[in-house]
């Protein structure tokens, strides 16, 4: 049995076309690489909200979170569910995976068909075009927008890990902002109680107009810290509601009266540029961004000399009747465009890559180095407050007190001692708060909660140094350091200071 000439020039074709046709989408999107990624890093789930059963369920459980003051963690874990900016940015995900899934299938078909009719004769012509450069170039297509996929993927990690951070930043502002408006509160309450016994006093004729007159100036100026403290509460807890996706009744939330106490010892962190450079995304999607643009290259080079490659498959009938039957191939002539400018372009945007790269280990390193420090001082200036400023400040407020009750030391000196007490108090309170965003700021600039070291033998810097060194013709493959489906051993770093 032998085959005609349009079924051997239509097998190879059509059995690519099904096979391409089982590229398919993942059941989850890619959210479960994201997912598993944020609660290594965050420390909290991500979800996808498809529908508005997905968005009814997320609100039945977050009630009993509303319902209490909320941590720190629930507020994070709301945010990155609820945060609607946040929703639409998982939705990247999708468009990446339909491109990927599409770059697994060849393009339709081309039909055509003709009919004409004159002299007496008439002329049938049918024709059925497949484009083979498409055919050939796909895998490595299909495997750039892979590529592709991977790097929405980091971008959109990323994205959730940013969000988590400024949640955390915008909850320590806000219970301190809190905090700050009770104890100016307190404080404006002496102050009031202050400028009315002053003025009685004046009408006793124990106190001059000028003592008076400064205890109305603190109580006004009491008054006025009060309404600075109110604005600035006000605006970070209005952050974390926009951040948390709250509105409404659910705005409405509770938080603690009081910032977390101060960690008795802060932790030692060896090798912070290192930790950067191996957690940071922005540094991997970098590295992914190199690859491509390398992959990229080599896909220009391979299509270099065709640019149009169709096969196509000619039946004509005349009259009727059918008189040639064949194939017909149409190849571009490289006669005038060899190629050359398109693949200078391909090697001057890998060095644009390359050297991007370099820059965002420069900027993760210096960041990770900047973070430390000033999380290490900020805990260095919250235990001074703690442990040597407040004790000092209540040993002299208690001894003036004793002095007053033996009548050494007048009412004023009383109510100085109680206004330098006051600035001690807020400087502590603000401190600490410093030192919580702090560490929110550290685990941001080292990628997330802190993990392991790794294990490999290598360090990051000369991965990534050697991604730097490497050839535009060379193919990199990608291996990352460390896959977000493995674990590594966690040092929870922000839940040790809960």
């Amino acid at each position: 049995m032998t085959s005609s000439p349009m079924a051997t020039a239509l097998a190879v074709p059509i059995l690519a076309l099904a096979l391409s046709g089982c590229a398919t989408f993942s059941p989850d999107g890619g959210m479960a690489a994201v997912d598993q990624a944020t609660q290594i890093k965050a420390g909290a789930p991500t979800k996808l909200l498809r529908n508005e059963n997905d968005r009814r369920a997320l609100a039945e459980q977050i009630k009993p979170m509303l319902a209490q003051p909320i941590a720190v963690d629930a507020a994070v874990r709301i945010a990155l569910l609820n945060n609607r900016g946040l929703q639409a940015t998982y939705w990247e995900l999708g468009i990446a995976e339909a491109d990927l899934v599409q770059a697994g299938r060849l393009q339709n078909p081309a039909f055509g068909y003709q009919h004409k009719r004159g002299g007496g004769t008439t002329t049938i012509e049918r024709s059925l075009a497949f484009n083979l450069a498409g055919l050939i170039t796909a895998p490595l297509a299909q495997r750039i927008e892979g590529r592709l996929f991977e790097q929405a993927r980091l971008r959109v990690t990323a994205e959730a890990l940013k969000v988590a951070a400024d949640t955390r930043r915008a909850y320590y502002e806000a219970v301190g902002g809190a905090q700050a408006v009770d104890y100016a509160k307190q404080v404006a309450g002496a102050a009031d109680a202050s400028a009315e016994l002053a003025q009685r006093m004046r009408k006793a004729g124990n106190w001059s107009a000028y003592d008076q007159a400064r205890e109305a100036a603190f109580h006004a100026e009491a008054m006025a810290d009060v309404a600075r403290a109110m604005k600035a509460a006000t605006a970070a807890r209005e952050r974390l509601t926009r951040l948390m996706g709250l509105s409404g009744a659910e705005a409405q939330y509770r938080l603690p009266d009081r910032l977390p106490e101060l960690p008795a010892a802060p932790r030692e962190l060896a090798d912070v540029e290192g930790v950067a450079l191996r957690e940071r995304l922005d540094v991997q999607a970098a590295t992914k961004d190199t690859e491509h643009t390398a992959a990229s290259l080599g896909l220009v080079r391979a299509t270099r000399f065709i640019n149009v490659l169709e096969l196509g498959v000619v039946r004509e009938r005349e009259g009727g009747e059918p008189v040639e039957r064949g194939y017909e191939l149409t190849l571009e002539i490289p006669l005038f465009d060899w190629g050359t400018a398109r693949t200078r372009r391909a090697e001057a945007v890998y060095m644009q890559s390359v050297n991007r790269l370099a820059e965002t280990a420069v900027h993760a390193r210096s960041e990770a180095r900047e973070a430390y420090a000033a999380w290490r001082t900020a805990y260095d200036l919250a235990r001074h407050y703690r442990d040597v400023v407040i004790p000092l400040k209540k040993q002299v407020s208690d001894e003036t007190l004793l002095r007053y009750n033996g009548m050494l030391l007048s009412t004023f000196e009383l109510l100085a001692d109680a206004r330098e007490q006051r600035v001690a108090v807020a400087a502590a309170i603000d401190a600490l708060k410093e030192y919580w965003v702090a560490d929110a700021d550290l685990e941001t600039a080292l990628g997330g909660r802190l993990s392991a070291a790794p294990a490999a033998e290598q360090k990051p810097e000369q991965k990534i140094e050697q991604k730097i060194e490497q050839k535009p013709e060379q193919k990199p493959e990608h291996k990352p350091e460390q896959k977000p489906e493995q674990k590594p051993e966690q040092h929870d770093h922000h839940g040790a200071h809960q």
